[in-house]
This record gives structure tokens, C-alpha cells and sequence, in this order.
């Protein structure tokens, strides 16, 4: 295997724009998308939360991704078939707003196809990362890693949203806006998947049949991993402020004030979430990158905690005040985003930290798996939540949620090894 067959700034970019792209389309564009073709709170939230589910059962298919061909082969497939689904995605929305909720059972079913192309694709890239680079190229791209696919991020909540917003002002045609929208992501992706296939370096071998594992002992290994049962409730409740939140931030900004939300337009909150949030989120992540590498893991995790879990209650307050100006509602939703990426980056080390060992494609995938199932239920259950308490109710809510999530990060630091992630 040659590690230095080319310089990861030939592919790291690429590969985790490509891997964030189809992500944040799958579950967060379609709640946008959904919510202006006139589809309920409480029915966007269950049906887009259940499109994380490919990335909480990809542990069943991750040891065909490591025995089965090579990750580069996986990587390049998984693209192809994603911007073909873009385009099908675009010609399943529906022809007109406020259509009943059969009317998107065509869009729903592609976007459940994606999002099982996009999981698998996940496992091939991150698989492919961790074997591409020795682990102190995987510490010291991390952060270029996570910067890029905060990138994709701006991409998909702002770029998209906006350029859906100025769609359906210039065609007077919210459905249409959307198709083209889509439209345009496949043609970006068809791009993606050229370079990606001829930048990618071969860095590894097929795996011959007399040395495939099997998949009991790559799930069985990972559930007899020491300390395992404190890391999947650090993996379920980290999050959990985020995971109530999420699926409703983006109806908040949209709702008219006289339904409690902020009245943006769709443009407006693509600017707003999508693109100076997720700016304020991927420079959060460049910065806990670097304060990590200073501190090490262990000694960064509590206070990287109290980043991503505290300033979520700028909705609280944004959800009381009255007549709030847009610098404000931008102010705010930077501070959360920023405080949000800076806290999320050892979350990721800690997944990458404890899937060190035989097997790691597979124990990675199987920590992104209930880092996913930490997004679905919630999320499942916060639209109705927030039908029955309204959004000041609801932000409620998600503050008391934080005392479970740093209650179980208080058992993580004395677990990790007291180097982890110092440069």
C-alpha cells in the first residue's frame, strides 16, 4: 500500500464535499423542500427522521464494504449512483403546493434510495481515509476533513436554499424552483464523481476471499470493545439538544410570527442557517481542531461539551423576543452554529478514537450508526412536540435536554488515552 501516492490535498476536499453533499440534501433540504410545498410540521419531522435510518443500519452492510472490492471502487460506484438519484429526485416532486401527503410518496421513496446510497458511501470514504493516511496524517487532516464537509454543508443549507428561494420568486413556481434545484445538484455531482475517480490514489488491494472476516466477528468485536456501554450513551445523548432542535429550526425561521416562528422567506433562511450558521459552524470545527491538538482529547472534551450543548438557547430567546431584527437572528444563529461545530469535533475523535483496532471501517460505521439514531428519534417525535407546546414550549424542552448530555460526557474523559490527539 502506497500512502503517498498523492497528496491528500488532491482528494480530502473533494471526497468530503462529495460525502456532505447528498447528506445534507437528503436530510436537510427536504425538510425545506417539503415545508414549502405545504407539507405539516409534525409529518415533515417523522417522515424526513426516518431518512436517517440507512445510516443507523449501515453497520448491517459495512463488512461488504471492507471485504468486497476496495473503498476507492465503493467510493466511485456510490457517486454515479448518487447523481443519477439527483436527477430522479428532481422529477418526483410534486406539481403543485399543499398536495396531500400521498402526493410525495414518489419523492419519499428516492430520497430513501439516496440516503441508502449516501450511508454507503459514508462507510466507503471514511473506511478509505482511515487506510489512505497513518494516524498522525489522520489527526492533522481531520480538520481539513471536517472544514470540507462543513463546506458541503454551506452548500447544501445555503447555496441550495437560496438559490431554490430565488428560483421560486423568479418563476412564480415553488415546485418547479425545486426540480431545477435538483436538477442543478446532479449536474455538481456528475463533476464530483469525474474528479473524485481520477484523483483518488490506489492505496490498497482487493481483499482475497481466504482473508474475508466475517460479520459477527466485526459486530460481536466492537459490542466487546471495554467501556462500550457508557460510549453508546455518550454516542445516543451527546447530541441530544441538537437532535430535538434540528428538524425544527428551519419551520422556526420560516413559520409567520403569528404561528411563533421568525417569518424569513426561504432565501432569507438559507442565508441565515445555511450559509452564515454553517460558516460559523465550520470555523467552530477548524478551531476545535486546533484546541484538541493543544489539549488532546481528554482534557478538551468537557469544555468542547458545554460549547455544543449551551448556546442552543439562543432559539429560547429568539422564540420569546418580539420584532427581532435579522442582524439579531443572524447573531444568534452564529453563535449557536459556532459553539455547535466547535463541540462536535471531539465528538468525531471520539468515534474515530474508539474504532481504533482491527475492523476500524466497521466499528467506525457502527459509531456513525447510533450517532444517527441519536438525530432519528428525536427528531421523529419533535415536530408533534412542538405542535402541542409551540416554539417557546418546544425550546424549552431542548434546554432541559442538556443535562442529560453533559451528564454522560462527565464518564468519557478518563477513557481516552491522555496523548489522543495531541500533535
Amino acid at each position: 500500500m502506497d500512502r503517498t501516492a498523492k497528496s491528500p490535498w488532491w482528494w480530502i476536499p473533494t471526497l468530503y464535499f462529495a460525502e456532505g453533499v447528498p447528506y445534507f440534501v437528503v436530510n436537510v433540504i427536504s425538510v425545506t423542500m417539503f415545508k414549502r410545498l405545504g407539507m405539516s410540521n409534525a409529518d415533515l419531522a417523522m417522515y424526513t427522521s426516518l431518512l436517517y435510518l440507512p445510516w443507523v443500519i449501515k453497520p448491517l452492510w459495512s463488512p461488504m464494504v471492507d471485504v468486497v472490492r476496495t473503498k476507492r471502487w465503493w467510493v466511485v460506484v456510490m457517486q454515479s449512483l448518487m447523481t443519477v438519484a439527483f436527477a430522479l429526485l428532481a422529477f418526483s416532486t410534486p406539481r403543485t403546493t399543499g398536495a396531500p401527503v400521498s402526493a410525495f410518496t414518489f419523492s419519499l421513496v428516492v430520497f430513501y434510495v439516496t440516503a441508502m446510497l449516501s450511508a454507503t458511501h459514508d462507510i466507503a470514504a471514511d473506511g478509505y481515509y482511515m487506510l489512505a493516511l497513518d494516524e498522525h496524517r489522520q489527526s492533522l487532516f481531520v480538520g481539513i476533513r471536517s472544514t470540507f464537509y462543513r463546506i458541503s454543508s454551506v452548500f447544501g443549507q445555503g447555496v441550495i436554499v437560496v438559490l431554490a428561494g430565488v428560483l421560486e420568486t423568479r418563476l412564480g413556481d415553488i415546485p418547479r424552483a425545486w426540480k431545477l434545484t435538483l436538477l442543478l445538484c446532479s449536474l455538481l455531482f456528475l463533476l464530483l464523481s469525474v474528479w473524485n475517480l481520477l484523483f483518488l490514489p490506489k492505496v490498497e488491494r482487493s481483499v482475497p476471499d481466504t482473508q474475508r472476516r466475517s460479520l459477527t466477528e466485526a459486530v460481536t468485536s466492537f459490542f466487546r470493545k471495554p467501556g462500550v456501554g457508557i460510549t453508546l450513551l455518550f454516542l445516543l445523548l451527546y447530541r441530544l439538544p441538537e437532535a430535538f432542535s434540528v428538524k425544527m429550526l428551519t419551520p422556526f425561521l420560516l413559520d409567520p410570527p403569528e404561528a411563533g416562528g421568525l417569518g424569513l422567506s426561504t432565501a432569507q433562511s438559507g442565508l441565515v442557517y445555511g450559509t452564515v450558521g454553517v460558516i460559523a459552524l465550520t470555523l467552530g470545527g477548524i478551531l476545535g481542531g486546533i484546541y484538541a491538538g493543544r489539549k488532546g482529547l481528554r482534557r478538551a472534551l468537557w469544555p468542547m461539551s458545554l460549547s455544543l450543548a449551551l448556546p442552543c438557547a439562543v432559539y429560547l430567546f429568539l422564540s420569546l423576543a418580539k420584532g427581532v431584527s435579522l442582524p439579531v437572528i443572524y447573531a444568534c444563529v452564529a453563535f449557536d452554529q459556532f459553539g455547535y461545530g466547535f463541540g462536535f469535533t471531539a465528538y468525531m475523535l471520539y468515534m474515530m478514537y474508539f474504532s481504533e483496532g482491527s475492523y476500524k471501517t466497521s466499528h467506525y460505521a457502527l459509531c456513525t450508526a447510533f450517532m444517527a439514531l441519536s438525530m432519528m428519534v428525536p427528531g421523529f417525535f419533535a415536530g408533534m412536540l412542538q405542535e402541542a407546546a409551540g416554539y417557546t414550549g418546544f425550546f424549552v424542552l431542548v434546554m432541559l435536554c442538556c443535562i442529560l448530555s453533559l451528564g454522560v460526557t462527565a464518564f468519557i474523559p478518563r477513557r481516552i488515552r491522555p496523548d489522543y490527539g495531541l500533535k
